[in-house]
């Protein structure tokens, strides 16, 4: 082929390649924009609810069923907290809910990953059964268990007592099945031997090398805990007759009248009991997070 053909075939190349280029760019960036445009809108679906509970928090009953709706804040919400703070007690129950909920947290991170490491990495007879009978449980109704529970609180003495919300969900088969499979991913076999190996005993190992691993997974535990006995109602209905001893959704249930009820005052103990569980997620949101992150890295 002479010099001429090989210069016109190279021009064509780069013809060709001017063509497909801008073409691919077009496409990239339309590509972008809609995945945005879908993360956007599903962004403002997710939060528009919560803005929606603002606004009625700061406004009237007669402002919350005007019509058309005032989609933008009114200046009642110092008025509705006042009258939420005159019918309930409202620091007590949110002090009551932060005992019950963080003391599940805790109790449910400890037990539950002390469970999953010994499923996950250690061998003992009836292993697999035992597994299999806690997987099971996760077919049962909790309802159903609303009954024997309340005979054996009443047994036990502990009716009206926060114990009784704290100590049956001290542990749970969910926990468990989540951090065992954390563990089995996350905590390599051969670094359990050399813990053995230098003499480290079997909660010296998981305190020093489950914990830390398994970080991301006990976040998320953690918070998933609290936020669930945060907003438990049923059971603490069941449990806690001593009005002086309600937990914040008993309480807030409460300012529900018979013949009126004031939703704006409402609607801002609602805020209330929100914002402590977006402080509580911010706070142990990072942690999870950070471990998928560090995942994505290796991976």
């Amino acid at each position: 082929m002479s010099a001429p053909e090989l210069t016109r075939t190279s021009r064509g190349h780069r013809d060709r390649l001017s063509v497909v280029k801008p073409r691919r760019s077009r496409q990239w960036v339309l590509g972008r924009v809609v995945t945005h445009g879908c993360i956007l809108v599903g962004v403002v679906l997710s939060l528009f609810p919560f803005y929606w509970l603002l606004v009625m928090s700061t406004s009237t009953t007669a402002q919350i069923f005007g019509y058309p709706p005032n989609l933008l804040p009114s200046t009642h919400l110092l008025e509705n907290l006042r009258n939420v703070v005159g019918n309930i007690d409202l620091l007590g129950a949110m002090l009551n809910s932060f005992i019950v909920a963080g003391s599940l947290a805790v109790l449910v991170v400890l037990l539950d990953s002390l469970a999953a490491f010994a499923f996950a990495k250690y061998k003992f007879p009836g292993r697999d059964v035992l597994f299999a009978v806690l997987l099971i449980t996760f077919l049962v109704p909790g309802n159903l268990s609303l009954v024997p529970s309340f005979v054996l609180m009443s047994e036990l003495g502990w009716m009206g007592q926060l114990q009784a919300l704290i100590v049956p969900g001290a542990a749970n088969a969910f926990g468990i099945f989540l951090l065992r499979q954390f563990a089995q991913a996350s905590i390599p076999d051969e670094l359990i031997e050399s813990a053995t190996l230098d003499g480290a005993g079997f909660f010296r190992t998981w305190w020093s090398i489950a914990i830390p691993m398994l970080r991301g997974g006990l976040a998320f535990l953690g918070i998933f805990t609290f936020v669930t006995a945060w907003n438990d109602y049923i059971w603490p209905l069941v449990v806690l007759v001593d009005p002086g001893r309600q937990t914040l959704q008993t309480a807030l249930a409460q300012l529900n009248s018979v013949y009126t009820t004031d939703y704006g005052m409402i609607m801002a103990g609602a805020v209330v009991s929100v914002v402590p569980l977006i402080g509580i997620f911010l706070i142990g949101s990072r942690h999870f997070i950070a471990n998928i992150a560090a995942g994505a890295l290796k991976g």
